[in-house]
């Protein structure tokens, strides 16, 4: 990954949890993440049930820390310390300790720090070969590692790859904002004609993808800030047509980094071998599953 890119990357992910980090929504299955947490939560508990008292526990891409909160929970003398690339993330969870703005393949850790090293859809983003390297520095003789990872084939990409399709629609075929735009400078339409097209767009999104999808969500956004742009100048309208376009994009980058991350992910050998020439082994392949039956992600202990 180039420095451009992972400085987009960092960026994405930033203004990713600092929309989110006031709910328990992860933003990519919201729907369905309470059941599919419960799953995650099951996987972690079971990791972290063989592990020594008061065992050192690092977590890579860390996010909001919500693994940490659940190994917290299940075992209060665990020391939770969490790294992740965004420069800026949530608090950290009582009892643990975040650094942002820290590369997973360069970590700022001595060797033989930790008793385990763990991820939870975060190491597959990276540089896996350096980033194993450095997993195995880290940990102390007889540590252990689990990777939760993602699956190509699996509801999380499956959903986001439908949202990618729902922006494209909204802001590319249809260019809502583009629209919006247009009404409010036109000379004599204005902010309220404005929140009428962006009304109208909103219909024909709902009827297309449904009141939940990016192609509703959008185009009513926009109707809302005409409606206050009738008050508050159509300066005020822009900025906020600015900053709905920005997130879409930051999210369509995101959607094609999680697809990048599956397809690493589903190279299994690949992650295997990169462990194996530093002379860690794999010792357990688990499959994550949601409440349907279907696999969500691979759980792996190298």
């Amino acid at each position: 990954m180039t420095e451009d890119a992972r400085a987009q990357d960092a960026a994405a992910w930033s203004d990713f949890w600092a929309r989110n980090s006031a709910s328990e929504a992860n933003g990519c299955l919201p729907e369905r993440w309470a059941a599919i947490e419960e799953a995650q939560k099951r996987a972690w508990r079971g990791f972290i049930a063989g592990l020594p008292e008061g065992a050192r526990v690092l977590d890579l891409a860390t996010g909001d820390g919500r693994v940490l909160r659940w190994m917290r929970e299940a075992r209060a003398d665990l020391v939770l310390e969490g790294i992740d690339l965004a420069p800026e993330l949530p608090p950290a969870p009582d009892g643990t300790k975040i650094q942002g703005g820290v590369e997973m393949e360069f970590l700022p850790f001595d060797d033989s720090s930790f008793d385990a090293v763990v991820s939870q859809f975060g190491f597959e983003y990276g540089d896996t070969s350096a980033t194993a390297a450095e997993i195995v520095r880290v940990l102390k003789p007889g540590g252990t590692a689990g990777l939760m990872v993602h699956r190509g084939d699996g509801p999380i990409l499956e959903h986001n790859r439908a949202r990618q399709v729902q922006i494209d629609w909204v802001l590319g075929e249809v260019n809502a904002a583009g629209a919006v735009r247009k009404a409010l400078n036109t000379p004599g339409a204005g902010a309220g004609v404005a929140a009428q097209v962006a009304a109208a767009l909103a219909i024909l999104g709902e009827a297309k993808f449904g009141s939940s999808s990016p192609a509703w969500e959008i185009p009513e956004a926009l109707r809302r800030a005409c409606i206050m742009g009738e008050k508050d100048g159509p300066q005020s309208v822009e900025a906020t047509i600015t900053a709905i376009t920005d997130q879409a994009a930051n999210e369509i980058g995101r959607i094609k980094s999680l697809a990048g991350a599956c397809a690493t992910a589903d190279d299994r050998p690949a992650l295997i071998a990169a462990f194996g020439v530093h002379g860690m082994g794999l010792r357990e392949t688990t499959e994550v599953r949601e409440p349907s039956g279907r696999a969500l992600a691979v759980g792996r202990s190298p």
